[in-house]
Order: C-alpha cells, then structure tokens, then sequence
C-alpha cells in the first residue's frame, strides 16, 4: 500500500527525537565523511539520525516510516547484497521489482579530495528487461578514494527520494 491517509500526517520515531526547527538536510560530502565514514568504521560517536534498511526485503513504497526525515525523503543505512557471493555485482531486486542505475556515477569531494561516489537509481515493477519504470528515484552514496581504505566493510548510506506522484 503507497502512503495511507494516516501517515501523511503523522512523524517518525526519528523526527519526534530532533530538536524543534531541526531540518537535515546534508549536503553530499557530509553524508559520505560524517555519517557513512562514521558508521563503517564503527566510531564511538553514532548520529542517531538513520536506521538500517534491508532494501532487499521491502518495497519502496513500504521503506518504514521511521526513516523519514522531513517531508519527501528518506535516508537510512543499507548493507550491500552481492548477486552472486564470489562477484562483484550488487543484488537489487525486491519481491516485486528491482532498482537500475541510471546515468554515470558522480563524485563526491571534500577539501579537494575524492571521498565518495553518488549512483542514481530508478524503481522498475516486474522483471528485468520488462519491467515497468516509476517515480522512484534513489541515491546510493559510497566510499571512494582515501576514505575507502579505512573502511572494513561494504555498508553503504543511502538516500531514497521519491519523485513525481509517489508522495503528497
């Protein structure tokens, strides 16, 4: 079911924790070095702003409302699903579609410096090569460069912003 009547006005767990007035609104750089470094490195200080999301196991219409943060986003933790366990290609079907990437991957720096990369994807129903595209877009945020090295592991932070008439 996509956005029920009852949830268009109501918070998540997330937003009812901030500060009144707070709005997130990170700008690329910030959500690669501040919340995705952070969280791979398993640094003492944890924002506690994103959840982890298994994007494998529920659609985007069904992402949990507790993501949200601020009208028509969504940013959470997502651990990353290899489509086959020796390879290197990222699984992203869901039980009813998949994500394609869409476009070239951007580069996200800091003082100068290579940080991250941004991948845009796009939510198909059914399978692939036939499924139909929607208005779901999503923004796939990862180490790249000097941070890649402190990493240890593949968790990635993602964005998930829906377009068009997904949301009212």
């Amino acid at each position: 079911m996509e956005e029920t009547e009852k949830n268009k006005g109501s918070i998540s767990m997330v937003e009812a924790n901030l500060p009144p007035g707070f709005r997130f609104h990170p700008r690329d750089d910030e959500l690669v070095c501040d919340y995705l470094m952070r969280r791979t490195v398993r640094s003492l200080y944890q924002p506690v702003v994103l959840i982890d999301v298994d994007l494998n196991k529920c659609e985007p219409w069904d992402i949990p409302q507790t993501a949200r943060v601020g009208g028509k986003e969504w940013y959470f933790y997502s651990q990353k699903d290899r489509k086959y366990a020796t390879g290197y290609r990222t699984n992203r079907a869901t039980a009813t579609g998949y994500w394609k990437a869409t476009g070239k991957d951007r580069a996200i720096q800091r003082n100068g410096g290579l940080v991250g990369m941004r991948k845009t994807l796009v939510f198909y129903r059914g399978r692939s090569p036939k499924g139909r595209k929607t208005d779901w877009v999503m923004h796939e945020f990862r180490l790249q460069g000097k941070l890649l090295h402190h990493s240890p592991n593949s968790l990635e932070v993602l964005l998930v912003k829906p377009i068009g008439s997904c949301i009212n």
